[in-house]
This record gives structure tokens, sequence and C-alpha cells, in this order.
């Protein structure tokens, strides 16, 4: 006889029924209390707003876009309002680079920025800005003071914290006077080495290699060397044999790192006279840096009435850094400007000997001086705080040894008094292409290749930012005694001892990170790492190409993603697959390099191959003369020398047999060892060879600054699209899954309305906002958008207190 189970009762099914209601009711308004809490950090669009910090009222416009047209009765007026809507669109990245440059990331993200902040906070970059601040002239402290507080009523109008601190569970503190200049500084983070760790580096190799094996390895130009005002300049001869032999090493000392396959920041920069453009100038620009949601850079224009030319307004457009007050790079109407990274040398380590009766003393060219000692305290969220001991003296910061033990003090541009500053705004004021160099040449920022062109038709090139007068004759590239009287860093260089280059005969000028000028110009500028050119080359061959240009024109070399560089690396690799053994692997490696179109596209199996073989050979090759370093320094690691492409091209043609590295029967024997490794490595993933196509490799990761601690469903609503692109490092449009050019525009000054800017990640860091990636869809594809702000589709109105 069956048994029947029992029936639960009544009154339990009531509980859970009613339990499932109640619980289904509180997760609604859990969800509900996190939408509203979300919508409350919304920015404001529309309506009015009353700020008695303004003299006159203000309108707010934006675009389809969210490109954002101020229009005010004064500069301060309009800077106060910039300062209210980059709070509102942005503070919390603007948060992140003040604190990325104080070292003071863990105090909103807990230990795991600790690292991050004991490299910056040596530099006391706080203190550094607040005496920067106290330091400027009255205007540009009224002006940082009026953006101040435009940030923090933006904040406070906000009806909830924004979303990025309700996720980290921190409170977003007031913006201070001296934390533009901490942006200023953040980027001087971003562009320059700040741990000089290339001259430590080169300090450990001059120390172990022969000084001709040295020279041979940092020396600058070769095949692609593309400066303005010089000729190419010739690699050096490798050491002979009697001077170094690799081969005879112990191959355990071999441990390469591809350290030479790496991205640096850059840019490309260019511009062609009047004559080639219908009268005015043409000015193109894209800043290479590290890409992510919401994007660097704040689409904005900004009007107001000029002080100085009774009746006349300023008129500037273009994108800003939020955090500074200031357009950064656009045009207004009579000149257009941007800017690449200079590579110039911005950092030099002095020796510091102690005394040796007193270890806090240290000798310098005055006598024996104390060593100055604080202790800083790193705050971090939810746990204790941490300290660190900074030492300093006259020089900079005691933060290294060199190679026989002996402490280096870091000299950095970004540290010295007057590297900092919000001068760059007076570029709303430059008309000519002589004022805006004048502008330039006085501006407190990293030093930057700056590229001019006016509405008569004028382009220029010169070095934005401050440049170091080395005195002394020291080599740079190496720590120096600056104990000796006179030896060191004087000051800055006198505006008329920065080269410039204005309307060369040709009416194109070009910039691409790489070495611009030569002779004297050259020794006082430095070598900071300059790239070795091929971008630039390419750029200046696309110019030299056309003889009459439009905006469009500037578009297509941005986006000339042809790998010329890798060409002959392509028929090598051809010839060496010859010579080697026929097998399965051998056969799929030539099919793919069959299909090569000689651009780095998406499709291509071809340029992947070659690419990352090319990357193989430079770093074995390289090995070879690290595993001669490691005989002395066992932790030694080759450092980024971008020009180093040309002293292994030179051995790959000559193939001197002491400097193969060590385990290589010949040349052939490396080479082909290098295909086998890379294409098995390629081959043992799913699908084979035949799958892999530099679009897998090259897939957009553009993601927001928190997404890596959400859930994946969450995180992909933040992030912008996965998407294969093409482009690479070695050629104009540079382009990695996370790195390139985060903004693209070209411009005439005075026909603004003829030109584009495109940017990725989008306008709004909020992502409720109509703006949060608009226009990235467009900057992706290569599609041009209007470089001024469309017709308003919001307008935000601030009046005077009554």
């Amino acid at each position: 006889m069956r048994r029947s189970l029992p029936r639960p009762c009544i009154p339990v099914m009531r509980f859970l029924r009613r339990l499932l209601v109640l619980l289904s009711v509180l997760l609604i308004l859990v969800v509900l209390g996190a939408w509203l809490a979300l919508r409350g950090s919304l920015p404001r669009y529309d309506g009015e707003v009353v700020a008695p910090a303004l003299g006159a009222p203000v309108t707010v416009e934006r675009d389809a876009l969210g490109s954002v047209t101020v229009r005010a009765g004064s500069r301060n007026d309009a800077t106060w309002a910039l300062g209210y809507v980059h709070a509102q669109e942005r503070f919390f990245e603007m948060d992140l680079l003040r604190r990325r440059a104080a070292g003071e990331l863990a105090e909103i993200l807990g230990a795991v920025a600790l690292p991050a902040d004991r490299t910056a906070r040596t530099h006391r970059m706080r203190a550094r800005a607040q005496a920067a601040y106290e330091a400027l002239p009255a205007a540009q402290r009224t002006l940082i003071d009026c953006y101040r507080d435009g940030i923090n009523a933006g904040l406070a109008a906000l009806s909830t914290r924004p979303f990025t601190y309700l996720l980290t569970r921190a409170t977003p503190a007031a913006w201070r006077s001296e934390d533009s200049l901490l942006v200023i500084a953040a980027m001087a983070f971003t562009l320059h080495d700040a741990e000089n760790k290339r001259e430590l580096a080169f300090a450990q190799m001059h120390a172990a290699l022969p000084e001709s094996a040295f020279r041979y390895l940092v020396a600058s130009g070769g095949t692609w060397d593309a400066p303005i005002t010089d000729e190419p300049l010739v690699w050096p001869e490798p050491p002979s044999a009697a001077e170094l032999d690799l081969h005879a090493l112990d191959p355990h000392l071999l441990r390469p790192t591809d350290a030479n396959a790496e991205r640096a920041p850059g840019s490309n920069s260019f511009a062609v006279g009047g004559a080639l453009a219908g009268g005015a100038a043409l000015v193109a620009n894209d800043a290479h840096l590290d890409l992510r949601v919401p994007g660097l850079w704040f689409r904005v224009r900004l009007v107001y009435p000029d002080p100085h030319r009774a009746g006349a307004s300023i008129d500037i457009s273009g994108a800003g850094l939020p955090g500074m007050p200031a357009v950064v790079i656009g045009s207004n109407g009579k000149v257009a400007w941007s800017f690449t990274n200079s590579y110039i040398d911005t950092a030099d380590w002095a020796r510091v000997v102690r005394d040796p009766a007193n270890p806090d003393r240290y000798r310098t060219a005055e006598g024996w001086a104390a060593i100055s000692k604080r202790t800083e305290i790193l705050h971090v969220h939810g746990a204790a705080d941490a300290t660190l001991d900074v030492e300093e003296t006259q020089w900079g910061p005691i933060v290294a040894k060199d190679a026989d033990g002996t402490p280096l003090a870091l000299a950095w541009t970004a540290q010295q008094p007057g590297a900092i500053d919000v001068e760059l705004g007076r570029m709303d004021e430059a008309w000519t292409v002589a004022e805006a160099v004048a502008v330039a040449q006085a501006s407190g920022i990293p030093p930057q290749n700056f590229i001019v062109g006016d509405s008569a038709g004028n382009i220029a090139w010169t070095i934005a930012g401050r440049v170091p007068k080395r005195t002394g004759g020291f080599d740079p590239a190496l720590p120096g005694d600056w104990s000796q009287a006179g030896s060191g860093w004087a000051g800055w260089l006198d505006a008329g001892d920065v080269p410039v280059v204005s309307n060369p005969p040709e009416q194109r000028l070009w910039t691409a990170n790489q070495r611009v000028v030569g002779d004297a110009a050259l020794a006082s500028l430095g070598d900071g790492g300059y790239d070795m050119g091929a971008r630039a080359r390419q750029i200046r061959d696309d110019l030299r190409a056309r003889a009459a240009f439009v905006p469009a024109d500037m578009l297509e070399i941005q986006l000339d993603d042809r790998a010329l560089m890798l060409e002959r690396w392509k028929d090598l690799m051809l010839r060496e697959l010859d010579r080697a053994p026929a097998s399965a692997l051998n056969a799929a490696m030539k099919e793919a390099l069959a299909g090569w179109n000689g651009r780095a596209a998406i499709d291509s199996v071809g340029y992947r191959l070659v690419r990352a073989w090319r990357n193989e050979v430079v770093d074995s090759v390289l090995d070879g003369f690290s595993a001669a370093v490691r005989r002395r320094f066992p932790d030694f690691a080759m450092p980024k020398m971008s020009l180093v492409e040309n002293a292994v091209w030179k051995l790959l043609e000559q193939r001197p047999a002491h400097l193969l590295p060590p385990g290589n029967a010949d040349w052939d024997a490396l080479l082909v060892a290098c295909a086998e490794r890379i294409g098995a490595t390629l081959d043992a993933q799913p699908g084979g060879l035949a799958a892999r196509t530099w679009g897998e490799r090259n897939t957009m990761r553009i993601v927001h600054p928190l997404s890596r601690a959400l859930p994946a469903f969450i995180a992909r609503r933040l992030d912008m699209p996965y998407q294969p692109l093409p482009g690479d490092i070695n050629m104009p449009r540079v382009q990695g899954p996370s790195f390139g050019a985060s903004e693209r525009f070209a411009v005439r000054p005075g026909d603004e309305a003829h030109g584009y800017f495109m940017m990725s990640g989008g306008q709004s860091g909020h992502p409720l906002s109509p703006y949060y990636g608009a226009g990235h869809q467009d900057w992706a594809e290569g599609k041009p958008t209007p470089f001024l702000p469309g017709a308003a589709q919001h307008t935000l109105r601030f009046a005077p207190a009554p």
C-alpha cells in the first residue's frame, strides 16, 4: 500500500509566501535605492543655478556629443563654470589624477594603491605644488581659485556623491588650489620616467661593458631617423671581437624580457603652411596615451570678451584636461596648436657623497650640507596608516644607488621651482605664431614638442615647457658628480636658447616623438629616449606626397596603418624560412606570409607573425649584451630603448660571430629558432596559426577604472565595446588594446567649421548620462566628427546672486 507524503501545513506555506514577498520588496527597495543614488549624481544639464561667485550670467550648452560651450562675461566667470561642469562630469577622474601625483591614491582605493603612492610620495609633489601655487603671479592664482570654487560648487550641487565613491565607499575631498597643479604634475608622471630607470640601467651597462659597446647600444640616429632640421645621424659601428665576445658567455646568463617590444607614451603632430592649405595653416594632432572610460580629454568651447582688445571676443575650442583651467589643445580662431611628448632629457642623477664622519651630511660645491629628512604619512582606506622616510638633497630626493653603490639624488624637471603653472591658459589671447611660441616656452608643463599654425599661414615648432640648463660638461646619460663647482643644473634655458623652427622652406612640420633637431640644439635638449622615427618618417613622406591639403588629408595620414618598418623583417623571415628544414610549421608560416598585405590589418595573420618574430629576434640579440652586464649585475634587465632597432639590424646585416648570443650555432640558427618558437606558440592556440589574426591580438579593452572590481555583466556595461582595430606602434595609426590615439583633430584657425575632432571613451563619466561613451564609435571607425560643438541640446544657465 503506497504511503502519501504529508502536505505542508497551511500556516507554513503562508509564512513562506510572505517571506518571499518581503524579500522581493526588499530587493526592489535596494535596487530602487541604488538607482536613485546613481541618478542623484547625474550632472545637471538644464535649468538655472544661482551662483554668487559670478559677476555676470553664464550659459553652458551641450550638443549631441556632450561637447560643452561656455558663454560668459569674463574669463574668470568662464573658468568658474568650466570647473562646475568638470566636477559634475569628471570629478572622480580628476581626483585620481591629483592623488596619483601626490601619492594619495590609497586614501580612496585602499592598500592596493600603496606601492604607487610610495613611488610618488618620494617626490613630495603636494608640498611642491603648494609652494608653486604661492609663487604664481596674482592673475594665475585668481584663475586657479575661480576654477577651484566652480569645482567645489559643482560637486556640492550633486544630490549624492559621484557613483564611483559609492562603489569605493569613499568620500570625495574638496578641491584645493594646488590640486590643479598636481594634475599637471600627474601628466609629468605619465609622460616621463619619474624614477629615471633608463639611466640607472645605463649606469650598470656603462660599468660592465666596453665603452664602444655601451655607445653602440645607446646611440642616436639610424635608418629611421627623421628630424626636421638635420640630416639623419649615422649609427656607430659595433664593438670589435677584441673588445667584447658575447658568444663565449655562459648561456645561463640569458633571460629574454621583451622590454623593447613595449609601447611608450607619445603622439603625432604635424602641420602645413598656408601656401599648401588655402591660406591659413592646417594643424593636426593625435595624442597617444592609455585609453580609458571616460576619455582623458573633455571637449569644450569657451566664449568671453577679450580683456585686451576692445569689442573683440575670445572664442577658443578644442579639448581640456579636467582638473586644469585651460583649453590644452585646439584653436582660438587665430592660432591652432598641438603637442607631442618631446622625449628631451628631463632627469639626471647626482652622486651623493656622504660625510664619513656624519652620514646625515653630504658634499656640495659649497661644502658639507645637511640631508633633509621627512617622514610622510600615507593614509590607507580601510587600513592603518603607512609611513615613508624621505631623504632630500639640494638636487632632489635620494631614491637609488649608482653601479658602485653610491647614493643617487634625482633631479627631475617636474620637481623644480617654476616647472608647473597655468601659463598655458594665455594661449587664448595669442593671435600669431610668434605670440603662441612665447606662451608655450613660458608655460609650466612637462616639456613637449609644440606645433602651431596661424590664420595668416605661418607654422612653427618649438619646445613648450621648461628645459633644464646643464652646466659643468657632465654626461647627462650617466650619474654625475654635482659637488664640483659649476656642475649640475643652473635653472632653465633662456627662451632665446630654446630652438625654434619657423616656416621651413618645404612648408611642412612633423613630430612623432623622434629627434627633431641636431648639433648644438640637440646637446642642450638631450636625449630622454627618442622614438626610432618610423612613425615620423612615414608621416613626413605622407606629407611630402601631397602638394595641397584639406583636413580630410590629415585624417588619412593619421589612419595610415601601413607596416613600412616591418617590410624588411618580413623579407628576412621569408629568406630564413626558405633556409630552414621543411616542416608543417614552416609551411604554415610561409602560407601566413603569403597573405601579407603590408598593413596592420585586423584580418592579417602575416602581420602578427612578422611582428612577433621581430620582437623575439630583437630581444634575443639584445639579451646577449644583457648577459654580459649580468656577469656583474645579476638582476640587470635591458631598459626601454626605442632606437636600438638600429643596433640589432646592423648586427643582422654584418653578422659578427663575436656578438652572436651564446647557445646559437650561427646567426641563421638564431633567426630560425626565433621563428620556430613564435610559430609554435601561435600554432598551439585554438585553430592553429591560421586563426591568429592581428585583430585577435589587437582587440580593444578600453575599460572604466573600477570595472575590474565589478561583476562581468556590470563591467561590460561600463566598458567600451570590445572590438578589433587596425594599427600598431610603429606607424601613424598607433593602436593597442588599451593604448592609442586618445583624440584626433585637424583644423585651420579661422575655419574651425571645416575641421574635425574625435576622441575615445566619451565625454561624460556617468553611465546614465546620454554622453557616456558618446562619439567613441566614430573614433573607433575613424569617422570624423565636427571640430566645433553642434546645436545645443541642453542649456544650463548660471545667474549671479541678486
